[in-house]
């Protein structure tokens, strides 16, 4: 096969998975896991056997156009260059793992069918996303994930918890997808095209006539997508979906497509030194703002949740000084190992029973129970930490290395140099988030792994295998995909990915830092850990792992209540974030300002709306019903049945006519 066809074969595959996933799951449920793993599997070695023939070299570009539209064209096109293969890679791989794990997983799901067929669905759009060459295809998969993601998030529809975190994500995705396609139109209005390379020439040509206003509608749909501040707030909440969903999403999918597009479009962006500059805001304020959420967390997914949200923000602080290559190999290094945090954590939410950190910290021997779990997660959060030699170092230098070019005014793109405020903005943030993201990351490793309590952790047998084996294969690429640093930059744009001195000893300095302070807070807290938390419980520990899962979902919020306003004093984190703890646990109020601001003057509005329809509209409508109802009974009255009395008033009528005609008669005459 050509690398065109074997191209468009990776994301019909698990579409073709996904629709005979839905018409079989029912009649014959046998089919349902083979559909959903082999189709994704094949997706998966195809995008490796692309990724090997395109090899960093020059692009891959197919067209064919569609019905003709009458002014700007819209055209089924690939367009595969290193970023788009390897992207490729990271989906397929981490969707594989995700529907092996998931066999095990929700083994006993009811509704296994209808969801293997949804991850299917969203694995094909996202790479349809990642290997489109044009637009309007590349809108396609990006809204259909967003559809994906409702149902998918929603999984659990007994649960309130996910039915509102289903709407939320689907409502605060869609507010920035509409800013999002008016720039897309924008954008073609000026290039006159929809295809990323005649938009890219465009750009280089100087026919982009209204850069700023481009990138900033577009930026908006980004945010949304990629859970950016300030339309972030749906990701933490996505934690009420199902593990392995969340590791699909915060890994490979959904929010790693606005950082992709990103850097498919960096020219566009690159175009207006102030959109690089609200970009670096944007990073600096999301890295920030969600290391601290997380240090204050108790749910654990919630904790990981704002991990993602953070280290997104350090994927668009390297794209805001000019450097895609940095940003799309920490979204690689990423994918890795926030996929596997994500998988280990559901394996310990079923073996302690609960989601609650709190909880877990009272358990004694839980890192014996979950041997598998235990040792790749270390090795993931060790990655998360940016700690050497473990990848997430490796790509987290990069972007701070390349925020350092910026801030010095060495950073130059082929249309002008990059702001240093956005350099300085990037490089300040990142290093403090490197110290955060080391505590938060100690913080959970400690309290999960190392409770100190009176009772011992559940003991329900090994985890199922499948669900332990994806562990390890995703523990080879976060413990080692660091040494791909060196090769990436000839499949990317050729500048350097390798740590620089200054800030790989500043970055790995602050996460030491921060890992310490955090220890030492935790022993200094330890030793009332022995008491029992406000409301602990532990669920059905025998239960199913999804099962498990949805009955911590369920009763998290009812046993422990708000966690801002019953303090845990054997959290560390309470105790180094200080008067901070409550406005963070709470995601520093942005839901309830957006209440304030949008929610509540909307359905104000509507309450007018709708006062004003039943009592002024309908008061017309009915009326004239109601008069139309008199004259009836009037009329219906009339109509007694009786002979005689129609035609007395017939002769009544006639004799009123006659005097009537002769009185105009004698007038007249007169």
């Amino acid at each position: 096969m050509t690398t065109t066809t074997t191209a468009v074969l990776v994301p019909l595959l698990p579409f073709l998975g996904a629709a005979f996933g839905l018409l079989l799951g029912r009649r014959a449920p046998g089919f349902v896991r083979p559909l959903a793993v082999l189709p994704t599997l094949a997706a998966a070695v195809l995008a490796v056997v692309v990724a090997a023939r395109q090899g960093g070299g020059a692009a891959v570009d197919a067209a064919t156009q569609l019905t003709p539209t009458g002014s700007v064209p819209i055209e089924l096109a690939l367009h595969i260059d290193g970023f788009a293969a390897l992207v490729a890679v990271l989906v397929g791989v981490v969707a594989t793992c995700v529907q092996l794990y998931s066999t095990g997983y929700l083994r006993d799901d009811p509704r296994y069918s209808s969801y293997a067929a949804l991850v299917s669905l969203f694995t094909s759009a996202m790479l349809l996303v990642v290997y489109s060459g044009d637009l309007m295809v590349l809108l396609v998969g990006w809204e259909i994930m967003g559809i994906c993601s409702y149902f998918l998030v929603g999984h659990y529809w007994e649960t309130e918890a996910a039915r509102s975190a289903s709407l939320k994500a689907f409502l605060v995705t869609k507010l920035g997808d509409v800013p999002f396609l008016f720039g897309l139109f924008a954008l073609a209005a000026d290039a006159g095209t929809f295809r990323i390379t005649g938009v890219l020439n465009a750009v280089t040509s100087g026919d982009l006539h209204h850069p700023t206003l481009i990138a900033l509608l577009l930026l908006a749909g980004v945010a949304g997508k990629s859970a950016q501040f300030p339309l972030h707030t749906w990701l933490p909440d996505a934690m009420a979906g199902p593990t392995p969903v969340s590791a699909l999403i915060h890994a490979a999918t959904m929010v790693a497509a606005g950082v992709y597009f990103i850097a498919r479009l960096l020219p566009v962006f690159a175009a207006s030194a102030a959109a690089l500059v609200v970009l670096a805001v944007m990073a600096a304020v999301t890295m920030v703002g969600s290391a601290l959420a997380a240090l204050a967390q108790d749910d654990i997914k919630r904790v990981l949740a704002y991990s993602t949200v953070g280290q997104l923000g350090y994927m668009t602080g390297a794209l805001a000084v000019g450097d895609r290559g940095a940003a799309v190999f920490h979204l690689l290094s990423h994918g890795a190992f926030k996929a596997l945090l994500f998988l280990g954590a559901g394996v310990i939410i079923h073996a302690a029973g609960t989601n609650s950190l709190a909880a877990m910290s009272r358990m004694r021997g839980l890192s014996k129970r979950i041997p598998d779990a235990f040792w790749t997660v270390t090795v993931a959060l060790l990655a998360l930490a940016a700690i050497p030699p473990f990848a997430g170092f490796f790509s987290k230098e990069a972007v701070l290395g390349a925020a350092e070019h910026a801030a010095v005014g060495e950073a130059h793109l082929a249309l002008g140099s990059v702001p240093t405020a956005a350099g300085w903005t990037v490089l300040i943030a990142g290093l403090l988030t490197a110290l955060l993201t080391a505590a938060y990351a100690t913080r959970l490793w400690l309290l999960a792994f190392f409770g100190r309590g009176p009772q011992e952790a559940p003991d329900h047998g090994k985890q199922p295998l499948a669900m332990n084996a994806v562990l390890w294969v995703l523990f080879i690429p976060t413990a080692a995909f660091g040494i791909a640093a060196p090769v990436l930059p000839d499949w990317f744009d050729g500048n350097a990915l390798t740590p620089t001195l200054v800030t790989s000893v500043l970055g790995t300095g602050l996460a030491l830092a921060g890992a310490l302070i955090m220890y030492g807070a935790w022993r200094h807290t330890t030793a009332v850990a022995a008491r029992r938390p406000i409301g602990a419980v532990a669920v059905d520990p025998d239960a199913a792992p999804a099962v498990s899962e949805e009955e911590a979902i369920a009763t998290h919020a009812a046993a422990y209540g708000d966690n801002a306003g019953a303090p845990d004093p054997a959290d560390p984190g309470r105790l180094l974030l200080g008067p901070l703890h409550a406005p963070a646990t709470c995601g520093f109020h942005l839901d309830a300002a957006y209440t304030a601001l949008f929610v509540r003057p909307v359905r104000a509005a509507a309450r007018l709306v709708r006062f004003l329809d039943r009592e002024v509209v309908d008061t017309y409508v009915n009326g004239a019903g109601t008069g139309a109802r008199w004259l009836g009974t009037a009329v219906r009255r009339a109509q007694t049945g009786n002979v005689q009395t129609y035609l007395g008033a017939l002769l009544a009528g006639s004799l009123v006519l006659a005097v009537a005609a002769v009185l105009v008669a004698t007038g007249t005459g007169a």
